[in-house]
């Protein structure tokens, strides 16, 4: 049986085919469907101790490690639980990524969500592509805590093209490592067309700037209007009050009239 379940789950590494050479594109396949599939630009900012000039005193220093093109991945789909790993480097960083599936109360009745609920992060300072000499090299996993992240309706794929900071808890003196995710697209369940992401629901921060890249043409467009309606509205009144019978105000001109 799990020989069966392997060979119908397939993953795929597709980061090839972004032209942005910091964006990965991860797929996750079960019975020859796509049911997982996730775009992102990632790194972490991860702090590490090292000795001090007089070597004595520890300094912090900070690790910048982004996510590598060649990584390999796993993945597993659910009715409402799905995960995506991620390894690079020989197994050196490892990033797995936890989805949820739930319903809520709302004010139109029971609705399903989907968030991203956990974040889990390994790590080896022993590694010295991006630790220079850390002291007491070792393996260490930073987590996150209580997350709630990604909220999307159901049915739907998460976009976010703004840089999202998420802070994990690392077991390494409970240092606080960031990561940083930008030019995000997920879609961990509920994908209707294979390779296809379903209809994008944008993150707030997104929103907004579309709104603030409209909102100055909205404006213009009704000032325009305003300035229209007010030529109107002074042609109207000149031409009804140029057609009227022009009462003189010297009184002595009464006498001429009839």
């Amino acid at each position: 049986a799990a020989a069966r379940l392997a060979a119908e789950q397939e993953v795929e590494n597709l980061s090839g085919l972004s032209p942005n050479p910091e964006k990965d594109i991860f797929v996750v396949r079960e019975n020859r469907t796509t049911c997982l599939m996730a775009e992102f630009a990632a790194k972490f900012l991860v702090p590490y101790d090292v000795w001090a000039s007089n070597y004595v005193d520890l300094i912090t220093e900070q690790a910048d490690i982004p996510l590598s093109r060649g990584a390999e991945m796993k993945g597993k789909c659910g009715t409402n639980e799905s995960e995506l790993q991620i390894s690079w480097l020989e197994q050196a960083y490892t990033l797995k990524l936890f989805f949820l599936k739930e319903g809520h109360n709302t004010s139109r009745g029971q609705e399903a969500f989907w968030r991203l609920s956990r974040i889990q992060f390994a790590y080896d300072t022993a590694e010295r592509t991006y630790f220079k000499d850390a002291v007491s090299p070792g393996k260490h996993t930073a987590s996150s805590h209580r997350l709630s992240a990604l909220v999307t309706p159901a049915g739907k794929s998460y976009e976010c093209q703004a840089q999202q900071t998420i802070s994990l808890i690392s077991s390494d003196h409970q240092k606080s490592v960031q990561l940083l995710l930008s030019e995000v697209r997920i879609q961990p369940f509920d994908i209707t067309a294979d390779f296809v992401f379903s209809e994008e629901h944008k993150c707030p921060v997104d929103q907004r700037e579309q709104l603030e890249e409209t909102l100055p043409l909205i404006l213009g467009l009704i000032l325009g209007l305003v300035i229209v309606v007010t030529l109107c509205v002074y042609h109207i009144h000149h031409k009804l009050t140029a057609n009227q019978v022009q009462i003189p105000r010297d009184r002595s001109q009464y006498k001429h009239m009839g």
